[in-house]
């Protein structure tokens, strides 16, 4: 039985939803990156790292290559790192609504309190 795309698209997005799996593309869109490089930048265990690697590996996301005893990784392909664009471009937006909101609310505190007008 078919899984219907809305699943399959939940499916996917769960599989991004993780701190780790977020940065490692990040620090991918710009090219292949050592597995070395990976953890002097994201700075955890490389066990933890390795799992994070794997889960985006089977997902399809990122590719392996080795070379003698260094590991790098690659965006498989394009779409991700366009996909992370689009998701700073929406969380631009969201946090600027957000920032207006506050500056607003900001305003109204410190606006003198207006006084109900004189009924004649």
């Amino acid at each position: 039985m078919q899984v219907p795309l809305y699943q399959a698209k939940a499916e996917f997005f769960r599989m991004l939803g993780h701190p780790t799996r977020i940065r490692v593309l990040e620090l991918l869109q710009h090219g292949p990156v050592p597995v070395r490089d990976l953890l002097a930048d994201i700075e955890i265990e490389p066990s933890s790292l390795s799992q994070q690697l794997a889960v985006l590996r089977r997902a399809g996301i990122v590719v392996s290559v080795r070379e003698g005893s260094t590991v790098t990784y690659a965006l498989a392909g394009g779409d991700v790192a366009e996909l992370l664009r689009a998701a700073r471009r929406i969380l631009t937006e969201l946090l600027a609504g957000r920032n207006q909101l506050l500056a607003e609310l900001q305003r109204s505190e410190t606006a003198p309190p207006r006084t109900p007008a004189a009924q004649g």
